[in-house]
């Protein structure tokens, strides 16, 4: 008897050492939650929508972050909008705008180009604006490739099974490229939730990285408490620099964008009339001013 009742203190403090543990390793675990969730500036669910005056389509916050790149990489060329619609199809059926580390066969990226076909290495048809690049490299080779429908424009370049299937997804891809280059302003929106990340200093450094990527020729007149100021040069630039922020909003930590006297926020949503943006400088009344915050 004597024995037995020795015995059961040692079993009580062997469940409790093996509850602290359980108890710390569910504290680290929660600890390395909120540190990933934290550097996370919006869930994966996070939506945006874009109208073209008819219609208004869903996609999801990362797919309005690809489009916007494939834009802006078409637009940096100099190349005609309908170059770019083709594009932004192509990915959306390709990938669904996507950068896919998987597909068929060795099918990797936005555009599921193949390393094995010649389209380059697996990292960098990985690397959307890489991918993009190649894409509108092969694209401009295509005879008449403005005139023809646009599923066989694509066709032309991706050789699919299934050439048929670009042409659905021909009025989304119009309609981000006309807000994604300005020529609707006001179209496209994105529904995120708050930055669990501020900016650093008077910069959003993610948001200053992303622009030198994607829009090499804007120009920050100023930047100061949080606010960075873009000259455009006209309306409709600004509005192809505002919808671009809005649609990369979720990767960069973006709060709010102001065009002209419109301003979208991230809890909002939509594009809600305040105060004008442009200021008097030296040269007159600004022209085209973006306010980024």
């Amino acid at each position: 008897m004597n024995r037995q009742s020795g015995e059961r203190p040692r079993g009580g403090a062997l469940i409790l050492t093996v509850l602290l543990i359980l108890l710390l390793i569910g504290a680290v675990f929660t600890v390395v939650m909120v540190l990933d969730a934290l550097e996370r500036p919006a869930p994966a669910g996070a939506g945006c929508r874009v109208d073209d005056g008819d219609h208004t389509f869903s996609l999801s916050a990362e797919q309005a972050g690809s489009a916007a790149l494939i834009v802006a990489v078409g637009a940096g060329r100099d190349l005609p909008e309908r170059a770019l619609t083709i594009a932004v199809a192509t990915a959306m059926q390709e990938s669904s705008l996507r950068n896919l580390d998987h597909g068929d066969r060795d099918s990797l990226g936005l555009f599921q180009q193949r390393p094995s076909q010649g389209w380059g290495s697996p990292e960098q048809v990985q690397d959307p604006r890489y991918a993009a690049g190649l894409f509108y490299d092969r694209l401009v080779e295509v005879p008449d490739y403005l005139e023809v429908p646009l599923t066989e424009a694509a066709q032309a370049v991706q050789r699919s099974a299934f050439p048929d299937l670009y042409a659905q997804h021909e009025p989304l891809a119009a309609a981000l490229t006309d807000a994604l280059t300005g020529a609707s302003p006001r179209a496209l929106s994105c529904h995120l939730p708050e930055a669990r990340t501020p900016a650093a200093g008077d910069e959003h450094p993610r948001f200053t990285a992303l622009l030198d990527r994607d829009q090499p020729d804007a120009v920050i007149s100023s930047a100061l408490g949080g606010e960075i100021r873009l000259a455009a040069g006209s309306e409709r630039a600004a509005w192809a620099l505002g919808q671009w922020a809005v649609a990369t909003a979720a990767e960069t930590g973006v709060e709010s964008v102001q065009v002209s006297s419109l301003r979208w926020e991230r809890a909002g949503g939509g594009w809600e009339q305040v105060g004008p943006a442009r200021r008097e400088t030296p040269n007159g009344l600004e022209t085209g001013a973006v306010i980024v915050r």
